[in-house]
């Protein structure tokens, strides 16, 4: 690894895209080294007695080597090869690799608000800012990639890396949630409800018959399941008859009435109150819409 990095101009431009990224890099720190580097910005410099806090969000993948963590939300723990640690705005914190082994890191720093949002929503959370992801080949590349564009800063590169942050971000969260799913045994029973619930779709059929079917207790059926997918097994269940119901308004040989009717929702009025929360619109005015980009 070549230590390299790079602190970025953003534009009035960049920023209405609604994600930036203002830094990006990689060091190899060998063990007994002082860290950080003393060649490192004054703006971001920090050691593990003075703490620091920043006014972005950074990122930070491990990928050799181990350390410590701590921050105002999160106790000191330790971190280990494969860990991504998050950093927000704000929030004192201070982290350093173990003296006998040293670490090396690549990390970027972006703000926004489409990254605020993915806080907001719970995304990405100050009490758990250290996520073990392990050796992640995608995930390596990516940071790969973005350092890469920060050398060269092409004309557009700012939205191209920060599609890549978001894509980063997508890849680790989704990486974290395969993660909950303890054993391959559990990770079929979640496979083979979602084909139930999808064979089930035009039936009055529940959660609760799904895990009597898989021979599972509703409680912890309920758990793995919200875990793999970020749903409930009941919400799942809805959605994809909210998906189905789009799919037949799309046709005008299908009434709105006989569509609840065929999806086995306990009435045309449920049916039209469910679609609309999951939609914002009725069945009725979600049809008009559909029809008329096709007119």
């Amino acid at each position: 690894m070549i230590n390299y990095y790079k602190y970025l101009p953003v534009s009035k431009e960049d920023e209405r895209w609604g994600l930036t990224v203002l830094n990006a890099g990689c060091t190899h720190i060998e063990a007994s080294h002082t860290y950080p580097m003393l060649n490192h910005p004054a703006h971001h410099y920090f050691n593990w007695n003075s703490w620091r806090i920043l006014q972005e969000f950074q990122i930070i993948y491990i990928t050799k080597g181990k350390g410590i963590f701590e921050s105002d939300s999160c106790k000191q723990s330790s971190v280990k090869a494969g860990t991504i640690i998050v950093l927000f705005p704000g929030e004192k914190h201070r982290y350093k690799p173990d003296s006998d082994t040293g670490w090396d890191e690549y990390w970027v720093g972006v703000k926004g608000k489409i990254v605020d949002n993915l806080l907001v929503n719970n995304f990405i959370k100050p009490e758990h800012p250290c996520i073990f992801i392990g050796f992640n080949e995608a995930v390596f590349n990516l940071f790969d990639g973005i350092i890469q564009k920060t050398r060269q800063e092409t004309p557009g590169y700012q939205p191209m890396i920060s599609g890549a942050v978001l894509h980063l971000i997508g890849t680790f969260n989704a990486i974290s949630r395969q993660n909950l799913v303890e054993n391959k045994e559990e990770e079929i029973i979640i496979d083979k409800a979602r084909l139930l619930f999808r064979e089930n779709i035009n039936s009055y059929y529940s959660p609760e018959s799904a895990a009597v079917e898989l021979n599972v207790g509703y409680s912890r059926f309920r758990k793995l399941f919200k875990n793999y997918t970020g749903l409930s097994p009941g919400q799942y269940y809805i959605q994809l008859k909210i998906e189905k119901a789009k799919e037949l308004l799309n046709s005008p040989d299908y009434s709105v009435k006989q569509i609840a009717v065929d999806l086995s929702f306990e009435s045309n009025f449920y049916f039209s109150k469910v679609f609309r929360e999951k939609t914002g619109l009725t069945p009725t005015e979600y049809r008009k819409k559909c029809l008329s980009q096709w007119s």
